[in-house]
C-alpha cells in the first residue's frame, strides 16, 4: 500500500472508512525541503495539514529580536499551523525544516470535503486538531511555572530522540533561556 506509515499513523488514532482513507491517500501531496526550507512564512496562510515522512521542523514566531519555539515535529507528526488553516489568514509564524525533510500534504480543501461527506472524517480530524491546544496549554504552562533546568530535562526526558538533531540554539530558543544558560545547565550533573 501507498503511503503506509500516514496510514497506519491515521489508524492509530480512529479507523475510518475505507472512502476517507482514499479520498486523503488520492490527494496527498509529496514535497521534498532542504534544511532551512520554509513549510511556511510569516504573513502566508496556511492551506494544508502536513504528515513527516522523514525529517524535522520546528513552528516558530520570530519578534524581531528572538526566535520564539513553539515546538518540533518530527517522523510521523500530523501538524499545521491552525489558526492561519482555520481562519484563512496569514499566519504570523512559521515552520522550517531543520535538516532534510519529506512530508505528505493535503489541502484544506480537501478535509473540509471529506468531513462534509464522511462523519468518521470529522471526527478523524477533530481527534488531530484537537491536539494542538492540550499541547499548547501544557508548553504554557511549563513556561509559566517551571525554570529553565528544569525545563531542559523535562525536554530531555519527553523528546531525547531530538536531542542530537536540533541545535544548541534552537534548543536554548525553545526552552526559553540563553545559550549561555543552556551551557551552565548541561554542564550541571544532578
Amino acid at each position: 500500500m501507498l503511503h503506509t506509515h500516514f496510514v497506519q499513523s491515521i489508524e492509530k488514532i480512529l479507523k475510518p472508512e475505507q472512502a476517507v482513507i482514499d479520498g486523503l491517500v488520492s490527494h496527498l501531496e509529496s514535497k521534498t525541503y532542504r534544511k532551512g526550507d520554509f513549510l511556511l512564512k510569516a504573513d502566508e496562510t496556511c492551506r494544508y495539514f502536513y504528515f513527516i515522512e522523514k525529517g524535522l521542523v520546528k513552528l516558530f514566531f520570530d519578534n524581531g529580536d528572538k526566535d520564539f519555539i513553539m515546538t518540533f515535529f518530527a517522523e510521523n507528526a500530523f501538524f499545521a499551523e491552525l489558526s492561519g488553516f482555520f481562519t484563512g489568514q496569514p499566519s504570523k509564524y512559521m515552520i522550517v525544516a531543520l535538516e532534510p525533510t519529506e512530508v505528505l500534504r493535503v489541502h484544506r480543501d480537501v478535509i473540509e470535503g471529506l468531513c462534509k461527506k464522511y462523519h468518521t472524517a470529522e471526527t478523524l480530524f477533530s481527534k488531530l486538531y484537537s491536539k494542538a491546544p492540550v499541547n499548547m496549554m501544557g508548553r504554557i504552562s511549563e513556561m509559566l511555572e517551571d525554570d529553565g533546568k528544569k525545563r531542559y530535562h523535562n525536554f530531555m526526558k519527553q523528546r531525547p530522540d531530538l536531542i542530537q538533531r536540533i541545535s544548541l540554539g534552537d534548543l536554548a530558543d525553545y526552552i526559553g533561556i540563553t545559550q549561555v544558560s543552556l551551557s551552565r545547565i548541561r554542564a550541571q550533573k544532578d
